[in-house]
């Protein structure tokens, strides 16, 4: 289930001149959001949207939990990776087969979707403030259960916080034809 996380308010993107929230940001004739989305159902996987306003990431993550909660893993995906490709969401879904967590990597950089398995249930839905699933990954870390998945998709990198990080994003598109 790929949880689409579009609760944040956006402050870096205003505080950086943004107009409008960054998920609502143009980029190549859709928003932000609409870009994600995109990839989300060309991906064919199953999907959440989680909008309600959440105080902090780690909320936000415990709500798309709660309201899926007999899915059997799920993807963390935040709605400002308007990059993001299909194939990407797929593999690391894939990815999941055996281990607890999947976490896609660019270059070194680790991105998202991180994907999490049924076994991390509980403390996905323990997640509470700004930090999100971050100690999730760790306590399976420890454990030997994250796989680190190498990518190609520049997209699991590309997240959009402030106006320059739009204007970064748009060039990529661009140059994708």
């Amino acid at each position: 289930m790929v949880l689409v996380l579009a609760s944040g308010r956006g402050e870096r993107f205003a505080a950086s001149g943004g107009a409008a929230h960054k998920l609502r940001a143009p980029l190549g004739g859709k928003t932000v959001l609409e870009h994600t989305l995109a990839a989300v159902r060309a991906s064919g996987l199953p999907w959440h949207l989680e909008d309600a306003g959440h105080p902090g990431m780690g909320d936000s993550i415990a709500a798309a939990v709660r309201a899926t909660a007999d899915a059997p893993g799920w993807l963390v995906l935040p709605g400002d990776l308007p990059l993001i490709q299909p194939e990407t969401l797929r593999t690391i879904a894939t990815a999941l087969a055996d281990c607890a967590v999947a976490v896609p990597v660019h270059n070194g950089e680790r991105g998202h979707p991180v994907g999490f398995a049924a076994q991390c249930l509980q403390g996905l839905l323990a997640l509470h403030g700004e930090q999100g699933a971050a100690s999730v990954v760790r306590e399976q870390a420890r454990q030997g259960r994250v796989r680190w998945v190498d990518v190609e998709d520049v997209g699991t990198v590309t997240d959009v916080d402030t106006v320059q990080d739009l204007e970064r994003a748009a060039q990529l598109l661009a140059a994708r034809g």
